[in-house]
């Protein structure tokens, strides 16, 4: 059985003559959490996609769970990229309910999950009133509801006040325990270093750098490094 939940091979993606992935090998351990770190516009949000079915690769591999990448893996892969599907004028529940009615899956569900991200008590506030970070645990819940193996999350924290940081940390990392891999975004060196266990780093499209966390006490200066090589590549 494998112990890698998702692998890519030269996983690339071109729009014209533009590369916006360039043969990006990423090797994601099972009931881990593996920050993808990057500066804007390297690539982290297009190879996301291309992880998730939005986007089709131009060419490489990706496996999941040790199996060719098919659309029916999306079953076993919850995501939220860019900004939480929501409607405003419905409540949580009925935010959530949308969803499951979507896929088919049973109501039971809808409270399971708004347990999960602390938003049963809401009641009939509508969604045009959340706070930011509210609206992301509400986008999380939808991202969970068919109990994913693999959570890919893009940013998350965007926008987010240190309150909203700090809970929305408290949740991601409680994910491994449950049997849940989580891939995770972000520009935010910090919070990738309270919450993964693993990183990539990507600029320019380009994989420069990926390996366990742990003994990384200055991961500042080594992102800039890579940033800095890719760029004179």
């Amino acid at each position: 059985m494998s112990t890698i939940m998702l692998e890519t091979k030269q996983l690339s993606k071109r729009f014209g003559k533009q590369a916006a992935v360039a043969g990006v090998s990423l090797r994601v351990p099972k009931n881990s959490i593996y920050g993808l770190l990057g500066p804007n516009g390297a690539g982290k949000s297009t190879t996301l996609k291309m992880l998730t079915g939005i986007l089709r690769p131009s060419s490489g591999e990706i496996l999941f769970d040790g199996s060719h990448w098919n659309r029916s893996m999306l079953k076993d892969i919850g995501s939220l990229i860019e900004a939480p599907p929501l409607y405003g004028n419905l409540t949580a529940f009925e935010n959530v309910k949308v969803h499951a009615l979507l896929r088919g899956l049973p109501t039971q569900r809808i409270e399971e999950v708004l347990h999960t991200v602390d938003l049963t008590h809401t009641g009939k506030k509508k969604a045009s009133q959340f706070s930011m970070g509210m609206k992301q645990r509400l986008g999380i819940a939808i991202a969970l509801l068919n109990q994913p193996k693999l959570l890919i999350l893009d940013e998350p924290t965007n926008g987010l006040d240190p309150l909203g940081i700090q809970e929305l940390r408290e949740l991601i990392t409680s994910f491994p325990q449950k049997g849940m891999t989580v891939i995770l975004s972000s520009h935010i060196l910090s919070e990738v270093q309270l919450m993964a266990d693993h990183i990539g780093i990507i600029s320019e499209g380009r994989l420069g750098y990926q390996d366990s966390i742990k003994g990384k006490d200055d991961l500042e200066g080594l992102f800039m490094e890579v940033v800095k090589t890719n760029r004179r590549k």
